[in-house]
């Protein structure tokens, strides 16, 4: 069967997650990680079973591996932020493939992490635990970023530099926020692998490394976004103009 008959569901507090990866043996073991920490898993093996399964029933979030049968996880994480339903669900992708053009692609479509096999157990669920923290809406607020040029409402999900409108993932929105937070003051690495990503010693990540060349291209000012060789990173704001 390409899905498990039970739904997912997240009434009673139990977080509700959907697997969609076609070796069997990986979803076993997957799906057994998660239930022992308490999560309700369905398990889908095909593009189609996992559209079919997600959309009836939204889960708290989806476990996407790319290679998949008859549609691709790029096309269902493609898919799944352009519905209403499933524009906000996290999605963490799981795969073989290590190429940084694949992670790109997989961020730049909206996945909220992105994680090569083989992972240990550990990792895995440090990063699903991690996301789902993030995904809660229980953090405080944050207060509009404006500094004349670079203007940040996470509120409203929106960007723009120079009075243009800049289109963010989740990720680089949070990010971008992050930097803002603590403008002219170095970030480091650990910091902000930590605090976004939830992972500690993790410093041989590429993650970070993307996710901040993506800005930069977007927000069209390499400058605003300095890097500190061996440290981390550092917003300079609206002081990158006058350079």
């Amino acid at each position: 069967m390409d899905a498990k008959l039970n739904a997912p569901e997240s009434d009673n507090g139990i977080r509700s997650i959907v697997v969609v990866e076609d070796a069997q043996d990986v979803a076993d073991s997957i799906r057994y990680s998660l239930e022992h920490q308490g999560f309700r898993v369905s398990v889908a093996t095909t593009g189609p079973a996992a559209l079919d399964l997600i959309f009836n029933h939204p889960p708290s979030m989806v476990l996407l591996d790319i290679n998949l049968p008859e549609r691709s996880g790029f096309d269902l994480c493609r898919r799944f932020r352009t519905e209403a339903a499933t524009r906000r669900m996290p999605v963490l992708m799981l795969t073989a493939r290590s190429a940084e053009s694949d992670e790109v692609l997989g961020i730049e479509l909206g996945a909220d992490d992105y994680l090569t096999k083989p992972f240990s157990t550990r990792e895995l669920l440090a990063r699903v635990n991690a996301i789902l923290r993030r995904s809660d809406g229980h953090e405080p607020e944050r207060p509009i970023y404006d500094d004349g040029v670079l203007v940040i409402d996470p509120w409203t999900f929106s960007v723009s530099y120079e009075a243009r409108e800049v289109r963010l993932t989740r990720k680089e929105m949070r990010l971008l926020e992050e930097l803002a937070r603590s403008e002219g003051r170095v970030m480091m690495r650990e910091v902000l692998l930590d605090r976004i990503w939830g992972l500690r010693n993790y410093a041989a990540s590429r993650t970070l490394d993307v996710h901040i060349r993506r800005l930069r291209s977007k927000l069209g000012n390499p400058k605003l976004i300095e890097t500190i060789t061996g440290v981390g990173y550092r917003l300079v704001g609206s002081r990158s103009k006058q350079t």
